[in-house]
This record gives C-alpha cells, structure tokens and sequence, in this order.
C-alpha cells in the first residue's frame, strides 16, 4: 500500500472531535458561530486539502500536511488583505464571508483546544511584528479576537536571527518538540515586517491496540520494480473489529483512537497502482466511502512508519490561484493602511508516527510578510559601500574609502 493517501486523509485526525490539553484561547468570540457556519468552514478546509494533495502528490515521495495549518495561517494574513490580493486567496482556500468565517475558525480553535480528552491535540496561532512598524490596530485586534493570534514585536531589521531562533523556540515548544527550525536561515530578513504562525500538535492511543509480539517483518511494495522491509503491525480475532467498507477500486478502514472522538481513515487501492484512487479522490467521493462504513470483523496489517516533510508554498500557491499575494502588486492594506507589503515566503513542516500504540502527528505553518520595496527613512548598510570623510564647508574631501568587509583587519 501506497502511504501518500493515509497522510492526507490523517486530516480527519486534525478536524475530526478537535480537542486538547491548553484552554481555549481567551478573548475567542464564537458567540456568533452556527453548526451550518463552521461546516462551512470545515468544508473549505477540507476542500483546500484535496486541492493541495493533488499538487504535492506529484513531487514523488510521501505526502504529509496540516491543511488546517496552512488555512489557518493563510486565514489570518487573507484578513489583511484587500481587492485583487484578497479575491484570489478566497478562491484557493473557499474561505465564506467574514461573518461566517471569523466566528466558525474561532470555534473550531476552541474546539481543537477543549478540555478533558483522552488525547492530546491543542493548536496556537501567533503574531511577530516589527517593533517599530505601524500596524493597523483594528487588524491586530481583529486576529487575537477570532484566531486568538497574540502580536509579539521583534526586531528583524536588527536581531535578524534572534528574531527566527525566537519564532522557532516557539513554534517547537508547541508541538512538543516535533517541528523544529520551522524557518530556515536566510528567510527572515531585514525587509521582513510580520510573521503569522500556527502550530498543531497531535497524539492519541488506538482504541483497540496492536500487540508488540504480533507486529513481525514483512515486504513493501514500493513499486513494481521496488519492495522494501518494514515492521508490519498485525490484529485479527474477535476484538479486531473496525468500520469497514470496500469497493470493487478500494477497500476503506477505520480505526479509532481512544475516546473515540478522532480517528483515522486508510484507503486501499485494490491495485498498487494508486493514481487511479488519487485520480477519483473528490470531497464528494470521500463522504460517500465513510458512509458505507460499517463495523464487522476483519484482519489488519498496517506498517509502521515515521516521517517529516517540508514545503515551501509560494510557487504551489501560485500555481493553485493565488499569485498577486506574493509580487509587488499585493495589496495588504488591511494590515499596515498601504500597499507596502507581500508574502515573500509560506514555509509548512509536518512530522507523523504511527505504531503499536497509536498516532503522534505535529505541524507548523509560517507566512512572512515583507516590504515590497525598501522605504526611503530606512538605511541598512548591509552590503559594500563607499565612505568619504570631507571638510563642510568647502566640500573638500578628506578621506575616501570603500568597505566590502566590515570584519578585515
């Protein structure tokens, strides 16, 4: 089996019976979000889901993402945004009107965030601004209101890369570790003026563990030509009873995580060539398929396996709708009253474990946000230049030079 499509479909992990070990973000107002607006919402997330995965599946390789992650990221930078910017990124994430939206991603977040849980998942979202760059307070306010998003002021144009090490301590620390150096060297700078993060963290037992003694070696079938050996978990008998379905393309399983709140989904092509079930994966198709699901007895062997991804987004964003966000024609006034700023980078890292006992899954999404052109009350000699020492009044010059390395002696 082709693992590809079970980290895709783990998003039923992430948005199915959201829950957590933090409380909910405080102020979250929700008081406005109806079951039919936070469908809405869930819709759309799951819909930019499909849509992304039918991106990333050609890149070769295992696939694995948070498309809450990324919407939610997304979400709060698209509040900042107006016009032509803003209409294309509703089209990529099916994002509803404002007052639909706001209060649902603000429910689902306290969700995602309740208390007593037999598993652990909590999320957090995050503002880092430049200490002395005039944002609009109504947008500051606006995130930690309905995505409980709290502005915190660094110094990129100066402490560059304290500024990252800061972003990235945080971002670690709220996926227990699992996404580390979210943004890598070199991606914040000193034209950067606002970084928007979002964290999920996940880690849940099976409902119906696996026995250690029963897991045992087995071949992969990577591809035709390609078998590989993993440790393959195994349950069967009377206690290995699962929502299953199946038809004449896949065979669909459910397993339960304890609680019985989250779960997740495996579909299995009956061939091992998985492009014809990646070809009919719709959100249509998929709501059909759970709903033959049925609880009967049934043999499981599932390997066990751990990876991480990373994803650098621009290009795949653009390419899905959504290019005026990331060039000099942005318009993200809503942020800073101009239209100074763009997305320079949309950077997403995403760890998954599944064993015996069950599932720990942990993502991160940053969206860096930069002066399109440098402001002309800035000067940042950060680059070779030319000095001269003169006498004033006459203009007589002095000295001259030219420094190409501060640091030689």
């Amino acid at each position: 089996m082709d693992w590809k499509i079970l980290t895709t479909i783990i998003l039923s992990i992430l948005l199915v019976g959201c829950a957590a070990d933090t409380e909910p973000i405080k102020p979250a107002d929700d008081s406005k979000a109806t079951a039919e607006g936070v469908k809405t919402v869930v819709d759309a997330n799951n819909q930019f889901a499909l849509d992304l995965y039918s991106k990333l599946k050609g890149e070769g390789g295992n696939v694995f993402f948070s498309p809450y992650s990324i919407s939610t990221a997304l979400a709060m930078t698209y509040e900042g945004a107006r016009g032509q910017t803003a209409e294309e990124m509703k089209g990529v994430f099916y994002f509803p009107d404002s007052d639909v939206m706001r209060p649902s991603f603000a429910r689902i977040y306290n969700l995602i965030n309740k208390e007593d849980k037999k598993y652990k998942l909590h999320t957090a979202n995050a503002l880092w601004a430049q200490q002395d760059y005039a944002f609009l307070p109504e947008y500051l306010g606006l995130v930690e209101q309905y995505y409980g998003g709290k502005t915190t002021n660094l110094d990129f144009v100066t402490k560059t890369e304290e500024s990252r090490k800061i972003i990235n301590d945080w971002v670690e620390d709220k996926t227990n570790n699992k996404i580390k150096d979210l943004i890598p060297p070199g991606a914040i700078n000193a034209m950067t003026r606002l970084v928007l993060t979002n964290a999920i963290y996940f880690k849940g037992n099976w409902l119906k563990q696996f026995k250690k003694s029963d897991t045992y070696e087995a071949d992969f079938r990577v591809s035709p030509d390609k078998t590989v050996k993993v440790e393959m978990m195994s349950m069967s008998g009377k206690e290995s009873k699962f929502n299953y379905a199946e038809t004449e393309e896949l065979q669909i399983l459910e397993m339960l995580y304890d609680g019985e709140e989250l779960s997740m989904l495996l579909l299995l092509p009956r061939e091992d060539d998985i492009t014809a079930l990646e070809n009919s994966l719709t959100a249509e198709k998929l709501d059909e398929w759970k709903g033959m699901l049925r609880e009967r007895e049934i043999v499981v062997n599932i390997p066990k396996f751990t990876f991480e991804t990373k994803y650098f987004m621009v290009p795949t964003l653009t390419e899905m709708g959504m290019p005026t966000a990331f060039s000099a024609n942005a318009d993200f006034s809503g942020m800073d009253g101009t239209r100074n700023l763009f997305i320079s980078n949309v950077i997403h890292q995403a760890f998954v474990e599944v064993n015996e006992e069950g599932t720990e899954a942990a993502a991160a999404t940053a969206v860096i946000v930069a002066l399109t052109a440098m402001p002309t009350n800035m000067f940042i000699a950060d680059h070779p230049f030319i000095f001269i020492i003169q006498e004033r009044e006459t203009g007589d010059i002095l000295f001259l030079g030219k420094v190409m390395d501060p640091g030689a002696e």
